[in-house]
């Protein structure tokens, strides 16, 4: 029934070491989720719809954490069961996706569902000279993960900075108990590590992060977390979305920044402060009736913003 909407430079089992996306969808976050209120009031909300077949549907690929959006979009605009939507989702990850679409000019991907690219892949496609067109369509934060047995509750930026930046190194610095940081990172073409540079780095100093405190693949870094030495010193960071809805492990929690806790509520304020958008994109050569258009178009209206809100994100508006 479904082609299946998958562009793999990197192929997304690969790449997020974790089975299939359909295991991924289906695994339950152990943390708190604040997003039941907005998910009852948009399921109340009449369907959406649908003005696409499910063989209209375009070529999506993107990040790992914006599988489930995916997948509700293919249901609403096609009218397909949703579990079948999440069976034909797979993504080759945030900077691949960016460059199959920008530089490789992939036939396969018409519309990327994605966070920010890394600015090695922003030069890329700058000199490929390809054009694209995006807009916000929903907003995620930068979240930071420790083990629930860690005393530290809650850093400041300017703290986290200096952790990463190799200055603090030891718990008891920021309150905690006197054992060593353990520091963990993603690589240069992660989605979460282009935020924590763009969000929380900058210009700043960052200290080189051996292989193993630099997983793969964002549920490989929550592993890491919950079971490094079986201790309590670890931190790591990962993007709200993912924790809270996708994909956790038992004895993890999230840190307040600035006293602030990350959550639905405070990243729709943007009270939390390590927020940022995800994007649709398309080529700006898109034809104005073309499948990829037309979604791109859809996302935007009251249908697309309930959409958003019903896979458990906050829109950008």
């Amino acid at each position: 029934m479904f082609r299946t909407a998958s562009i793999s430079r990197r192929s997304f089992l690969t790449a997020l070491g974790l089975g299939t996306a359909a295991a991924l969808l289906a695994g339950c976050s152990s943390l708190a989720s604040s997003s039941a209120s907005s998910e009852d009031s948009a399921s109340s909300a009449a369907p959406a719809e649908p003005f696409l077949t499910p063989e209209e549907f375009p070529g999506v690929d993107g990040s790992t954490a914006c599988i489930p959006l995916m997948a509700q979009i293919m249901a609403d605009t096609t009218g397909a069961d949703l579990t079948e939507a999440q069976s034909a989702i797979s993504v080759s990850t945030t900077a691949y996706a960016w460059e199959n679409m920008g530089v490789y000019d992939s036939d396969l991907a018409q519309l990327l569902i994605v966070y920010e690219a890394p600015d090695y892949v922003k030069d890329e496609i700058a000199q490929a000279g390809t054009q694209l067109e995006q807009k916000a369509i929903g907003r995620d934060a930068l979240v930071f993960i420790v083990n629930e047995d860690n005393p530290v509750q809650s850093l400041t930026q300017d703290q986290l900075r200096e952790i990463y930046a190799g200055h603090i190194t030891n718990w008891k610095d920021v309150g905690g108990d006197d054992t060593p940081i353990v520091a963990f990172q993603r690589g240069e073409d992660s989605g979460s590590q282009t935020l924590f540079q763009n969000l929380l780095i900058g210009d700043g100093e960052l200290m080189e992060a051996p292989t193993e405190l630099a997983p793969a693949s964002m549920g490989g870094l929550v592993d890491s977390i919950a079971s490094y030495n079986n201790s309590a010193n670890a931190i790591g960071f990962s993007v709200y979305y993912y924790i809270d809805q996708m994909y956790s492990q038992p004895g993890l929690r999230l840190l307040a920044v600035e006293d602030v806790t990350p959550s639905n509520d405070t990243i729709a304020s943007q009270e939390y402060p390590l927020c940022n958008d995800f994007y649709a994109v398309i080529r700006a050569s898109a034809a104005a009736d073309s499948p990829e258009r037309q979604v791109y178009d859809w996302l935007s209206t009251e249908d697309g913003v309930r959409c958003i809100e019903k896979a458990g994100y906050v829109p950008a508006v």
